[in-house]
């Protein structure tokens, strides 16, 4: 592992709003570098090189502007940098959707008032009715930085208690990296911790100047070496379905198919579900979790 890598940036450590440039600079060298010649298509000339990946001029080449060009925007300029010159870039690297995004957001910003420091996220009445009517299935909202929001009695049978936790601790950040629990609830814990990573990848893409999303990340930097690794990474995507396995510590295995659905009302907030295949294992563990409701509460984390 390179040493820069083990070392958290001076910025997120002491809570300073990310540096837009220096993120945008990072993510397409990073991006760049995950590719070969011949993943698109390029002669490869020598045997050494002394850069992995694509070279500048060869990325300018297949996005078709000029070497200079492009050095500026690696070097983090992207003021003046047009959609469609973005949208190549992005094809040249092979971006995901959410990766474009992401470079977007970095290399042209959207103009926007600056939000309060201390604004709480709120969830509407209805949402939290809507949350517990929903019997039998876990559910919750997550907000900006990964904060656990609202959430319903299935979801505490089978995720915790997080009404336990002062406010500031229920984020899926800190739970997961800095709780040892979450590491045996989750059977890959390795994916989950890159899913929430990535996720305040966007996050940070979109609002940089989220003091609060800073002083996380420097925390997190401080105190998991595992997270400094995967932020390292600058990868960024969105997952808003799969199938999640988890071992609960008074039912065992579990493996839930879980959907996200993002709000469309400005909230910035998304409801999670959990549901087990019909007839399955899960679907009677699910059940044995709602009959001994509180018990299960108490003993999904400890």
């Amino acid at each position: 592992m390179d040493s820069r890598d083990e070392q958290p940036d001076a910025s997120v450590v002491t809570g300073r709003p990310l540096d837009r440039r220096a993120e945008l600079s990072e993510f397409l060298r990073s991006r760049r570098a995950r590719l070969k010649p011949e993943d698109v298509g390029l002669a490869e000339f020598g045997r050494h090189r002394r850069v992995p990946g694509l070279r500048r001029e060869e990325l300018a080449q297949l996005a078709g502007v000029s070497v200079a060009y492009y050095t500026r925007l690696e070097q983090g300029n992207g003021r003046n940098v047009s959609a469609e010159v973005l949208d190549s870039i992005a094809r040249a690297l092979r971006l995901t959707d959410a990766e474009h995004a992401h470079l977007t957001h970095l290399a042209k910003p959207k103009a926007h008032k600056k939000k309060p420091v201390a604004r709480q996220q709120q969830v509407r009445a209805v949402l939290r009715q809507l949350l517990d009517t929903m019997e039998g299935v876990p559910a919750y909202i997550v907000g900006r930085r990964a904060e656990i929001l609202a959430w319903n009695r299935m979801a505490a049978a089978l995720f915790g208690d997080w009404g336990e936790l002062p406010p500031a601790e229920r984020n899926w950040a800190r739970l997961v990296f800095l709780r040892p629990a979450y590491r045996e609830l989750f059977v890959d814990w390795e994916q989950k911790a890159i899913d929430i990573v990535c996720a305040l990848r966007m996050d940070a893409g979109c609002d940089p100047d989220d003091a609060r999303l800073s002083a996380l990340v420097g925390e997190l930097s401080v105190k998991s070496e595992e997270f400094r690794r995967l932020w390292a990474t600058h990868d960024v995507k969105e997952k808003s379905h799969g199938v999640k396995h988890l071992h609960h510590p008074l039912v065992g295995d579990l493996a839930l198919n879980f959907e996200s659905f993002r709000l469309t009302d400005g909230s910035e907030q998304s409801l999670l579900t959990y549901h087990a295949d019909p007839g399955s294992p899960s679907a009677d563990s699910l059940r044995l979790l709602a009959s001994w409701g509180a018990d299960a509460t108490r003993a999904a984390t400890r």
